[in-house]
């Protein structure tokens, strides 16, 4: 495989593994498991999941939903609070497929009311604790306003409440994301039980990688719609939720110059490539990913004392052990860990498998 510019390279065998435990975990409890797809955003990778007889996913936008529609995935849930500009294409889509959309005011709903030409399944979405988006869990009049409004509508389908429990992605530890769990699903379920009073079936979906990779039993909870554990990255393995070995990507990069002096190599790889996103190590420093070697199969394991210390546009500084130093010429390819699985995919916005076969991200 002849590499001559940043390249984000595919492990498939660790992508098929890891939505293989995603499948089973989700099995065993008896939950439906909706993963996202907007890490991958890839028509031939969503294809993957046919295998594991997955048939409804996740996006996060309307764009990304109809790119997926037109790949065949006939049951699709857009994880954001509608966009009411875009109602237009809501309709398209609703007329050709089973869509699921987001509401978390009373305005968006009435807008639907009036709008809507073809029934649609609606998630009333709940802020747990992230902060993003939602209706705060404790808001109990709100949420019952909002869902007695969708059930009056004739083209809204009520299903359920539906949160991202994000604050799990600064996680730290296992125990830190298990109790981050814990309280989302607690608040969920008062949430439900206020509804189910009013004599209202209830769904529960939750959704975020730490949460469902680290928890076993997920009582309470209907739908999972985990997304980032196809790929994982380096904030998953400094939270806990995998092992380095479940990493199933590296963006393979040129190396350009090195600098004996104070130790560095530059790669052609910066900012525009891995985005600028980074984790914090033990120490202190800020890690904009990881180095591991090129090998004839795959790629070793993180090489210590060696990561990238800066980024520009295009090209990353690292800070190489002596003995890595050493051992790099220019013209050699390194392998770099990203911090974040879906900023750099969407970056890179081409992928290639270990194998050697090319993947466009047709998605984006």
């Amino acid at each position: 495989m002849q590499i001559i510019t940043p390249t984000l390279l595919v492990d498939k065998e660790k992508v098929l593994a890891n939505i293989e435990k995603m499948v089973n975990k989700a099995n065993k409890n008896g939950i439906r498991l909706r993963p996202h797809f907007k890490t991958h955003q890839s028509v031939e990778i969503g294809s993957w999941f046919r295998k594991f007889n997955i048939e409804a996913i996740t996006v996060s936008s309307v764009r990304m939903a109809q790119c997926f529609a037109k790949a065949g995935w006939k049951d699709i849930t857009i994880a954001f609070p509608v966009n009411i500009l875009e109602i237009n294409e809501i309709n398209k889509l609703a007329k050709d497929i089973t869509l699921n959309i987001l509401v978390d005011s009373l305005e968006v709903v009435n807008f639907l009311h009036e709008n809507l030409e073809t029934k649609v399944n609606v998630w009333i979405k709940i802020d747990v604790g992230y902060h993003r988006a939602g209706i705060s869990w404790d808001d109990f009049d709100e949420i019952l306003e909002l869902t007695e409004e969708i059930k009056k509508s004739r083209n809204l389908s009520y299903i359920g409440i539906l949160t991202h429990a994000g604050q799990s992605y600064k996680a730290v530890s296992k125990d830190e994301i298990l109790a981050i769990h814990n309280d989302s699903v607690e608040k969920m379920e008062k949430v439900k039980d206020i509804l189910i009073k009013k004599d209202f079936n209830v769904e529960i979906s939750v959704g975020d990688t730490p949460t469902a990779s680290v928890v076993e039993e997920f009582p309470g909870v209907d739908e999972i719609r985990p997304g980032n554990f196809v790929f994982y990255d380096l904030k998953q393995l400094q939270s806990g939720s995998c092992t380095e070995e479940d990493i199933a990507i590296r963006l393979a990069c040129p190396v350009v110059a090195k600098y004996e002096s104070r130790s560095e190599i530059l790669v052609i790889g910066g900012a525009v490539h891995l985005s600028r996103d980074f984790i914090i190590d033990k120490e202190g420093n800020t890690i904009f990913g990881y180095v591991s070697r090129q090998l004839e199969k795959g790629w070793g394991v993180k090489i210590q004392d060696t990561y990238v210390s800066s980024l520009s546009q295009e090209h990353g500084t690292i800070k190489a052990s002596r003995e890595f130093f050493n051992e790099v010429d220019i013209g050699d390819i390194v392998l770099i860990i990203p911090p974040h699985a879906c900023m750099t995919t969407f970056s890179m916005r081409r992928l290639k498998l270990t194998t050697g076969e090319d993947i466009h991200v047709k998605c984006v």
